[in-house]
């Protein structure tokens, strides 16, 4: 049977699963949107990756990213849990080892990370502000009542891009209204909108940073051709979109983790068997010292009869447990 390596990027807006054999070729990728239950999102992944495997793969490790990276690590028994830019990072020079620049644009955030010579030296996330990211986009595509998936296009018909405000979401969305009260046509509001966001980002993120080619340009948000060619456009340069664009962070993590199971000999993961575990999820606040910090706990069922307890959280240890 194969041996694989799954990565699991749990983020606001989606949750995507990735596995990879031991040349990291990709042999399924699943893309889920979160619902604001990233937990049951990827329990729910993790069934349908056992259907569809059915049984053709044995996975032998487990890497975890994006915000709920450690909550998902512990309830599925991750090898690895590494932040978002560590993740795409390693995902992109896999594919592409000369990329110098990487654009990623989610649902929620976006991010500039700068290599040289594989390695990241700088990076800037915006966390902050929405303008630009999936979900503002679909906000958009809603009130203009144009599907997402035809966004893009709308933007390589303008003849004319108007000019967006590009400061923030709520200035981007009243100067819209206004140039749709003009007479504008959704073309050209749209190509504008995508130039302003494009600019949004170039002002938050990068500021003086140098973006050198190969740039890659991934994320959700990458699907968007208009945002692709805004970008293009403002920078005078070539972005190349990699095949599995929506989900190398997922990617990133299944590397990282055939690389830590080959260092340790053995892997934490708990199985696909996972995605059928009942939890229960609580905290509380320590008294024990002025932190006050909050602990989080998640009981698992993982036998007839046999609960797990998982702790962790607190600054000094006390209630954390070692191993999850």
């Amino acid at each position: 049977m194969k041996a694989a390596y799954l990565g699991i990027d749990v983020g606001s807006i989606s949750t995507n699963l990735a596995l990879i054999d031991e040349a990291g070729e990709l042999l399924y990728k699943k893309y889920l949107l979160t619902h604001g239950q990233p937990m049951r999102i990827m329990q729910n992944g993790l069934r349908e990756l056992a259907r569809e495997m059915d049984g053709a793969v044995t996975v032998t490790g487990l890497g975890t990213t994006g915000s709920g990276r450690y909550l998902a690590g512990i309830l599925a028994g991750a090898d690895v849990i590494k932040n978002e830019i560590t993740a795409h990072a390693v995902a992109v020079l896999h594919y592409e080892p000369s990329t110098q620049t990487i654009i990623e644009i989610g649902g929620q955030d976006s991010k500039n990370i700068i290599l040289r010579n594989g390695t990241v030296i700088d990076f800037a996330m915006n966390t902050v502000c929405a303008a630009g990211t999936g979900s503002f986009l679909d906000q958009q595509a809603h009130r203009l009542g144009i599907p997402i998936e035809a966004f893009g296009d709308y933007a390589l018909k303008a003849k004319k891009p108007v000019k967006i405000a590009s400061r923030c979401t709520v200035f981007a969305e009243s100067d819209m209204i206004y140039k749709q009260q003009m007479g504008h046509s959704a073309e050209d509001i749209i190509a504008g909108l995508c130039e302003a966001l494009v600019r949004n980002y170039l002002n938050n993120l990068v500021k003086s940073q140098e973006l050198r080619e190969p740039i890659l340009f991934q994320g959700g948000v990458a699907a968007n051709v208009g945002m692709r060619a805004a970008f293009e456009r403002v920078l005078g340069k070539r972005l190349i979109v990699p095949p599995h664009f929506e989900v190398m962070g997922a990617i990133g993590s299944a590397l990282l983790a055939k690389e830590a199971v080959a260092s340790s000999g053995r892997s934490r993961f708990r199985g696909v068997e996972v995605g059928e575990i009942d939890y229960q999820f609580n905290s509380f606040e320590c008294e024990g010292c002025s932190n006050g910090c909050e602990v989080m706990e998640v009981k698992m069922l993982v036998a007839p009869g046999q609960e797990r307890l998982v702790r962790w959280g607190d600054r000094c240890g006390k209630w954390e447990t070692a191993d999850f």
